[in-house]
């Protein structure tokens, strides 16, 4: 068992933070996901379908942001590791880049009229690459700040759930914003709306995070803080990025994590494709669909902690997962089959019934994998003596940003497969072929259910159960003490 170094006293008070605090700290959600995601959730759709740019362009150039934010996120989260300041170590970068987010955001909304496919596939790479980059400057120090807010395993998921909860309205209110207000009457297929939307949620994106800064920076600035280790961030950062790696437990959530992300954006990407050329909703009513997740994901982070009493974190993940998959095989296998195939309003309710397990499986993975995270730090510190959270929820993110790349990379060069014609884009109530149809179909659905069944097999091998986290706890306890 390793010594545990660099930690300032006093190290072992339990310590949990005040509701008000949690609900502040919960504010930053708003860019880890919620309103980030749900926005940028509509640009694969806009610069394809809207503005015609080829899906392989936008899906290279969407995977070029995600994995530059990828590389970004171990360099963040060494850094923040080891920084000390009266703020503690994690607000300087969240505050930071705060105004970088929102600016970056508004424009990739906002691309000049007339550009070219390779001046528009520029425009959306710089800005992809900037918007993640910045975001993650954010979101891995936010991330890293909840598992060291509190050293109780309990309290560590209500954390989860407080933020959760704040990025489902986050997203629910993007939501809104969108196909009511900027969206309606056909509107996500007419490109003049889309400005307007990308710099209302940057102000609604500046506006949370400034807010989740303020209300947790005194508790933030009281909390421990390591001796930062020796050696430059680019010369120490390899070593540091092997040691994590020579945890079991991270590796199993880390392959299992980027397996399962890879899925999802493969199905997440093509969401809207599916929505209007498939099923033929009308504008105004496909975000009765998101209303639904959303729904079905709160209840499934609101339950998460009570399953989590009776069974294990692992446990709930694969339940979460196995939910997921559901939505994607069982009314995706009778389209393809021809047994269903409802059209325009007759497609709503099933599609939210679908939508709404969906969000409880996402909810109680979104729960447990980040809990899991914590764990696998704790572990690593009695294994090799340092805190490694901002490495550990890097890790995380990386597997999620790069994964996700590939799933949109994916999306966007099966687009072109399918032989999508990019003509259709602002033609309101267009029926496309249907060969065409039952491709695009098995690609958003079954082809992610296959994927995602690796990421299961994976997290098989995880070993941290409640009993090994409470004996890590107590030795990490011994050894501080």
């Amino acid at each position: 068992m390793a010594k545990i170094e660099g930690l300032t006293q006093p190290a072992m008070a339990v310590r949990k933070p005040s509701g008000a605090v949690k609900i502040f700290y919960s504010l930053g959600q708003m860019a880890q996901g919620g309103g980030f995601d749900t926005a940028v959730g509509f640009i694969f759709f806009y610069y394809s379908a809207v503005l015609g740019l080829s899906g392989a362009l936008v899906g290279a150039a969407l995977a070029i942001g995600l994995a530059f934010d990828g590389g970004v996120d171990p360099l963040v989260g060494s850094w923040s590791d080891n920084l000390k300041s009266r703020l503690g170590r994690r607000l300087p970068f969240m505050i930071g880049s705060i105004p970088l987010v929102a600016l970056s955001l508004g424009l990739l909304f906002s691309p000049p009229s007339g550009l070219s496919q390779w001046g528009l596939f520029a425009w959306l790479t710089v800005l992809a690459v900037a918007t993640r980059t910045f975001a993650s400057v954010f979101n891995v120090p936010y991330l890293a700040l909840a598992a060291e807010m509190t050293t109780d395993s309990a309290e560590r998921t209500s954390l989860v759930v407080y933020r959760s909860v704040a990025g489902i309205t986050a997203g629910l209110i993007c939501t809104a914003l969108g196909y009511v207000v900027f969206f309606a009457d056909g509107g996500l297929q007419r490109p003049e709306g889309y400005p307007g939307y990308g710099w209302s949620v940057a102000v609604l994106l500046a506006v949370a995070m400034s807010l989740c800064c303020l209300g947790v920076w005194r508790y933030a600035a009281s909390l421990p803080q390591p001796e930062p280790a020796t050696g430059g961030l680019v010369t120490r950062l390899p070593g540091e990025v092997v040691e994590i790696f020579r945890n079991r437990s991270f590796r199993v959530l880390f392959l299992s994590a980027v397996i399962m992300f890879s899925a999802m954006g493969l199905n997440a990407t093509l969401n809207s494709h599916a929505f209007v050329f498939v099923w033929r909703m009308r504008t105004e009513t496909i975000q009765f669909i998101g209303y639904a997740y959303m729904a079905g994901l709160l209840l499934g982070v609101g339950f998460a902690p009570l399953l989590q009493k009776v069974m294990e974190k692992k446990t709930l993940i694969v339940l979460g997962i196995s939910l997921l998959m559901a939505n994607w095989l069982v009314l995706q296998g009778l389209r393809v089959m021809g047994l269903w195939a409802p059209v325009g309003d007759d497609a709503i309710l099933p599609m939210m019934s679908n939508s709404f397990v969906a969000g409880i499986g996402t909810g109680l993975a979104m729960v447990a994998y980040p809990a899991m995270m914590a764990d696998a730090a704790d572990e690593h510190e009695l294994l090799f003596g340092r805190r490694r959270e901002g490495l550990y929820f890097a890790g995380l993110g990386f597997a999620n940003k790069a994964a996700s790349g590939i799933g949109v990379m994916l999306a966007g060069i099966a687009l072109d497969l399918v032989r999508f014609p990019k003509d259709v884009g602002q033609q309101v109530g267009v029926i496309l072929p249907e060969d065409v149809q039952v491709r695009l179909v098995m690609i958003w659905g079954p082809a992610a259910a296959v994927v995602c069944t690796i990421s299961l097999v994976i997290l098989m091998a995880y070993g941290i159960s409640r009993t090994r986290h409470a004996e890590i706890a107590l030795a990490l306890q011994k050894v501080r003490g």
